[in-house]
């Protein structure tokens, strides 16, 4: 069979590349052409059509600013479909570009599936509509989205579980807490150039005023060195470890993390962690505007829990008074530190025991045969 794939984003090629594999498992003979990064060209040898350092762009403003390139790669999408003529597109979250390359892909006679639902429950719920007429497979990740899937009559949603329990069950990752005698601060400052602009410099402020502490950020290669140098005080103790996050996340006392899949990975490695957020203030107001009180909070552990597990500081509560307040929270304080990895326990416990791969992979084969 031949699969086109597109990811957008960090956590998209992360899952593809787990799903790529365990398709070939099922089909030896599978071929793949797909937009994705590093993880899936390793896996399958190939080069994405485009990579997601091109792709990854957040927000209201964002999107309105690139929106030429954006509807540029739509149509060379959509062509290049055609000349590869696959068996079925699979889209894997980036719902803004997949949710429209599916719908068309269906028109035109492909099989669609799309891997991790995007927020309906959160909003644009009147996505659905269109989704159940362009998508003959849709696997979403959550719990709690089964009984909003059931409510509005979407048959082909199957439930497949977390993908990240597959990335971090499947390997060990040592422990080095405490291998030059400080305790390690992870910093977690997003996968986008403009989420390392709006929070990795009050991040990294913590380290000024805790010299207790060996604070190390979770780089990622594909955005380069200078993007994170250029946002780190001269001469600061703070190190950079590129492509490394569940090694740190492993060795991690606490962490700061921005918003994102990467406050459920440092929950699943038992990190007492504060959340924070910034971002472009039309955004925001617009999102809000959009979103209304249908939901109450924006980390992932603290909405699979449906309370407020980990602290979360957004927009102007993410300043440097109320981040040394709950960055002490999550340090020094020992009953805070031992209630939020209680309550992780039981988030995980929600999340079952992995197999999304599998399972996502074996509703593409059936769907196929």
């Amino acid at each position: 069979m031949r699969y086109y794939v597109i990811a957008g984003e960090a956590s998209g090629d992360m899952y593809g590349a787990t799903l790529m594999r365990t398709l070939r498992q099922r089909d030896p003979q599978a071929e793949f052409r797909f937009w994705g990064g590093d993880a899936m060209t390793a896996e399958c040898g190939n080069q994405p059509v485009r990579h997601i350092r091109d792709l990854a762009i957040m927000g209201f403003v964002e999107v309105a600013i690139h929106l030429r390139t954006i509807l540029g790669n739509i149509s060379f999408c959509k062509d290049d479909i055609i000349s590869y003529h696959p068996d079925v597109v699979i889209g894997i979250d980036y719902p803004g570009f997949n949710l429209r390359i599916e719908q068309w892909a269906k028109e035109h006679g492909f099989h669609t599936v799309h891997y991790i639902s995007p927020n309906l429950w959160a909003w644009k719920k009147g996505r659905i509509k269109k989704m159940r007429r362009s998508l003959d497979k849709l696997c979403y990740i959550l719990p709690f989205e089964e009984k909003f899937f059931a409510e509005n009559d979407m048959p082909q949603a199957v439930y497949v579980g977390h993908p990240l329990l597959d990335q971090i069950l499947s390997k060990q990752y040592s422990d080095n807490k405490n291998n030059d005698g400080k305790p390690i601060v992870a910093l977690l400052p997003g996968s986008r150039r403009q989420e390392l602009k709006n929070s990795l410099p009050l991040m990294a402020s913590l380290a000024a005023r805790h010299p207790e502490y060996r604070f190390v950020v979770a780089g990622m290669s594909l955005l380069g060195n200078e993007p994170y140098t250029n946002l780190l005080p001269k001469d600061s103790p703070i190190e950079i470890v590129f492509d490394k996050t569940y090694p740190l996340l492993a060795s991690a006392y606490a962490a700061v993390v921005c918003s994102g899949t990467a406050t459920l990975e440092t929950a699943l490695f038992n990190v007492p962690q504060v959340v924070c957020y910034r971002a472009n203030a039309i955004s925001i107001a617009i999102a809000k505007a959009i979103v209304g009180r249908r939901i109450s909070y924006i980390s992932l552990v603290n909405l699979i829990a449906d309370r407020p597990i980990v602290t979360e500081l957004l927009q102007e509560d993410f300043n440097p008074g109320r981040l040394e307040k709950e960055f002490n929270k999550i340090t020094a304080d020992t009953a805070n530190r031992e209630r939020m990895q209680q309550e992780y326990a039981g988030m995980r416990t929600l999340l079952g025991d992995g197999g999304a791969s599998e399972r996502t992979a074996d509703a593409i084969i059936s769907l196929l045969k």
